[in-house]
């Protein structure tokens, strides 16, 4: 479903030509993934991935979604997987964000009287929640799974944040940390996966990229008092890469009538995939809860 011919190549050497992607508003190719009911959709489901990762890895996922005729479609973020751009290098996050309102303008356009839900996990959580507070009227329900929301207390204390703010300045490509794949997924099967999957980023993260996301979550703490659109939160206790006190929050002080958070028990961070019993049972949650919120089929 290409929006333009591409005339660049994948950061993998695959010309664009013979990809699905869009071109963004810097046109840059951002590498495009639709997973199809066989019969008419019900509704359309925008996966936005995480932080080095891309969107591939909600093949599974989608598949399922598909199978309850929902239509799902995701992109590769600039600098992610298959999509150009420097590497997990985001001068603004709100680069995020618009690129996602025009995917989902894309789509939506060829399916007008479709609702629309988005589900995004870690980063991509952050980028669901600031993506639907600018448009909350286009918006059916926001499903989040381990969404980054609040920066661990523990891990950006005062004297750190500050050494951030003064190394963006002096070397902004400084590296301040890297993701333990291990903290990703008790299921080593899944871990080993996210190891040897060579379009997942697998450097360090930038100080620049660091002092963008805090401010993305700067924003959110500020819209989290004004949402009142429908969102389920599902997290794991042990999740250590994004804390689980930020989707507490986001329960208490969002003003929706139409919320639900679900918190299981020992499970890591992405629970999609996690061990196989806690990943089904994430699974249903969504299926069940996008479904419940269908409107009823009308007569003939």
């Amino acid at each position: 479903m290409p929006e333009a011919e591409g005339s660049g190549r994948s950061p993998q050497g695959v010309p664009y030509s013979e990809l699905l992607h869009i071109v963004n508003a810097d046109g840059l190719h951002l590498f495009c993934r639709y997973w199809e009911p066989e019969g008419p959709p019900k509704a359309l489901v925008f996966v936005v991935h995480g932080a080095g990762e891309h969107c591939s890895l909600y093949d599974s996922v989608a598949h399922t979604l598909t199978q309850h005729s929902l239509y799902v479609f995701a992109h590769d973020h600039v600098g992610h997987g298959q999509s150009e751009g420097e590497r997990m290098n985001i001068k603004n996050f709100q680069i995020y964000i618009r690129d996602s309102l025009q995917h989902i303008d894309l789509i939506r356009a060829r399916h007008p009287n479709l609702p629309l839900f988005i589900l995004g996990h870690s980063m991509g959580g952050a980028i669901s929640i600031l993506t639907t507070c600018e448009r909350p009227q286009d918006i059916a329900g926001v499903i989040l799974i381990g969404p980054m929301i609040q920066m661990n207390p523990e891990f950006a204390t005062p004297f750190k944040v500050f050494v951030a703010k003064v190394l963006n300045h002096m070397a902004p490509n400084f590296i301040i940390g890297y993701i333990d794949a291990k903290l990703i997924s008790r299921d080593p099967k899944q871990v080993q996966v996210y190891e040897t999957d060579e379009l997942v980023y697998h450097g360090g993260l930038r100080v620049s990229t660091g002092m963008q996301m805090m401010a993305a979550l700067n924003r959110i703490k500020t819209e989290l008092p004004n949402i009142s659109w429908p969102f389920l939160l599902l997290h794991g206790s042990e999740d250590q890469l994004c804390d689980v006190r930020g989707s507490h929050l986001m329960y208490n002080q969002a003003k929706s009538t139409d919320k639900k958070i679900k918190v299981y028990d020992g499970a890591f961070h992405a629970l999609h995939h996690e061990l196989p019993e806690t990943a089904e049972s994430v699974l249903q949650e969504i299926i069940t809860w996008i479904l419940e919120r269908l409107p009823a089929p009308t007569g003939p």
